[in-house]
């Protein structure tokens, strides 16, 4: 076994067990720390592969940035896991569609790659090896994958306002404003006239 092969298969089964304890962990603070585990060895295994452009990239953006974003947020705001949980079971069915459907597009991938070897090589771009990889990058992104990338872009949107609306919690003792009412406000809700007897003040 060369030593590429093995820091690949150790890597990989860190990431694996990672995975599995991101969804496993009941505490929501130790999963979001074996998250920026499985991150940082995802981004070895980019740099075992030569692309240490989305190596950079996972390490400085998800784990600087989002995992360390979601663990502040996790542990700031307090969020109560169990009660967003409350309820859970009702979307089981839709999940389970939704699971048994990329479990078969993974394994129609998988089968095509083994039945019709060439089926994964038909789409491959040929690479200049008179640029560097980050250039090489962002010309295949911002060319073929244009319209890919932007429908990625609008899923994390997307997935972004979603998070935010689940976590807004509205406290009953803060006064907010209601534009709608404010506009609709008439003469009679606007102005009351109270009637003061002389000497009595308000």
């Amino acid at each position: 076994m060369t030593l590429p092969l093995f820091f690949f298969y150790l890597f990989s089964g860190i990431v694996i067990a990672s995975a599995i304890m991101v969804i496993s962990s009941r505490n929501p603070v130790h999963s979001v720390l074996f998250l920026i585990l499985a991150f940082v060895n995802a981004a070895g295994i980019f740099m075992l592969a030569g692309a240490e452009f989305l190596a950079m990239i996972l390490i400085v953006v998800y784990v600087g940035a989002v995992a360390v974003l979601f663990l502040f947020v996790v542990m700031m705001l307090d969020v109560d896991f169990r009660e967003l949980r409350q309820g859970m079971l009702q979307y089981a069915p839709i999940g389970i569609v939704v699971g048994i459907i990329l479990l078969l597009e993974l394994l129609l991938v998988a089968g095509s790659a083994w039945l019709v070897p060439e089926v994964a090589g038909s789409g491959a771009l040929p690479i200049n090896d008179g640029i560097d990889n980050t250039r090489a990058l962002g010309q295949v992104l911002y060319t073929n994958y244009i319209y890919l990338f932007q429908a990625c872009g609008l899923v994390l949107l997307v997935a972004m306002i979603g998070a935010i609306v689940l976590t807004l919690r509205h406290k009953p003792n803060v006064k907010r404003q209601d534009i709608a009412a404010q506009v609709g406000r008439t003469k009679e809700t606007g102005l009351e006239i109270v009637k003061v007897k002389s000497g009595k003040g308000l």
